[in-house]
C-alpha cells in the first residue's frame, strides 16, 4: 500500500490546464493511472485522441466535452466515460473546472490525422 501526494515534480502545466499526477506505475500502481486536472475559465484542450478509456470525475465547475462529434456537459457529482480511440476536446466552464481522471496505465495521446503517439507524462 502506498499513499501518493501531489508534488511539483509530477505536475505539468500547459496554457489551458495543470495536470498533477497521482497514482501511476511510477508511483506504485500497476494497473491504473490517475491525475487531477485544473483548467482556467473557458479554456479549451487541444483536439486529441487517447488510446485508452478515461473516466472523468469533476470536483468543481463544469466541463463541456465534444467526443466524436457528440457534446455533453458534466459537473461535480457526475462521471463521464470517454471511450479509447475517440476524438475529443474539452472546455472548462466560465468558473474554471477541476476533475480527477482515471485510465488504464500506459495510455498514449495523438492528434487526428497523425500516427504519432506520446505517453501522458502525468500518468507514467
Amino acid at each position: 500500500m502506498r499513499v501518493v501526494t501531489e508534488t511539483e515534480e509530477r505536475t505539468i502545466k500547459t496554457p489551458a490546464a495543470v495536470m498533477a499526477g497521482l497514482a501511476a506505475p511510477s508511483q506504485g500502481s500497476s494497473e491504473l493511472s490517475t491525475w487531477r486536472i485544473r483548467m482556467t475559465p473557458e479554456s479549451d484542450s487541444p483536439v486529441h485522441i487517447i488510446d485508452r478509456e478515461q473516466v472523468w470525475m469533476p470536483l468543481s465547475g463544469t466541463f463541456q466535452f465534444t467526443v466524436d462529434g457528440e457534446v455533453v456537459k458534466v459537473g461535480a457529482g457526475e462521471a463521464l466515460a470517454v471511450p479509447g480511440g475517440a476524438t475529443r476536446q474539452f472546455r472548462a466552464g466560465a468558473e474554471g473546472a477541476e476533475a480527477i481522471v482515471c485510465m488504464v496505465a500506459g495510455g498514449q495521446a495523438g492528434v487526428p490525422g497523425s500516427d504519432a503517439k506520446q505517453p501522458l507524462p502525468w500518468a507514467l
